[in-house]
């Protein structure tokens, strides 16, 4: 795919927001315009109250996003350091960095400087500023991807129909100029080209890349990105439960026996 027209589309990607899982039955619907959308339902390791990440998913998402997101998105919560909370090493984590640019400084002489990125620093942005960036895109700013499973209801949902909703336009249908056409969009028409075919990736694990395994994946890394304590969280809840059940009994048993005598 061309880059200008993966900017292109992931750009659209961005601007629609959403993002969701896997293959299946349709779930959680989608709002806009008065319309309603069925979305398809995808499972996903980290769903549930026992839920966790699989991490060799959100590593393979993590590439995904590498490859194709980040030419035109930011993850400006995202440190490289980060990265070990998915499994990679020191090392991995290093090498990743370093092939980024950041921009330091100022310098003994107070001057600005490029130099490559480090374990501590944060996932720069693909454009220098803002106006760069909607220079670049028709006057479009690409949003941030941090937490954008996050900023609309059923988000991971959302988002993984939108990856592999594209479809042939019913024949009934017309489609505006440049526009395409969404089986799980509101109003079926969106301005985002076709962001994933299948293939668009050599997973390092040799995993399939097909689109349902690669917007699977990067919706788990989107999803990582934007809870990364999801895990810790219910993992609290889980002991909160398990006390207050357990106090609730011992609460119970007091009680009987200090009312005892006045039954």
């Amino acid at each position: 795919m061309a880059i200008q027209t993966m900017k292109t589309a992931l750009l659209a990607f961005g601007l629609t927001v959403g993002l969701a899982s896997g293959v299946g039955l349709a779930s959680g619907p989608a709002l806009a315009a008065g319309e309603e959308v069925d979305l398809i339902n995808e499972h996903f390791h980290h769903e549930g109250p026992f839920g966790a990440f699989d991490k060799a998913a959100v590593q393979r998402g993590y590439q995904v996003f590498t490859t194709v997101c980040a030419s035109c998105h930011g993850a400006k919560y995202l440190a490289f350091r980060n990265l070990g909370e998915i499994g990679y090493t020191e090392d991995q984590i290093k090498a990743m960095a370093s092939q980024y640019t950041v921009t330091d400084g100022p310098n003994d002489d107070g001057e600005m400087f490029d130099r490559p990125a480090i374990a501590s620093d944060y996932f720069p942005s693909p454009y220098p500023n803002e106006k760069a960036a909607r220079a670049a895109n028709g006057g479009a700013y690409p949003p941030d991807l941090s937490l954008i499973t996050k900023a609309r209801e059923h988000g991971t949902d959302y988002v993984y129909s939108l990856m592999v909703g594209y479809e042939e336009a019913p024949a009934d249908v017309t489609i505006g100029e440049g526009m395409y056409y969404n089986a799980y969009f509101a109003g079926h028409q969106i301005g985002m080209p076709q962001p994933l075919y299948g293939d668009d990736v050599t997973y390092q694990d040799g995993s399939s890349s097909d689109i349902h395994q690669e917007a699977h994946d990067v919706v788990s890394f989107l999803h990582w990105l934007a809870e990364p304590k999801l895990e810790e969280r219910k993992r609290t809840g889980i002991k909160a439960m398990i006390f207050l059940v357990i106090f609730s009994g011992i609460f119970y048993a007091y009680k009987r026996r200090v009312w005892a005598d006045l039954h």
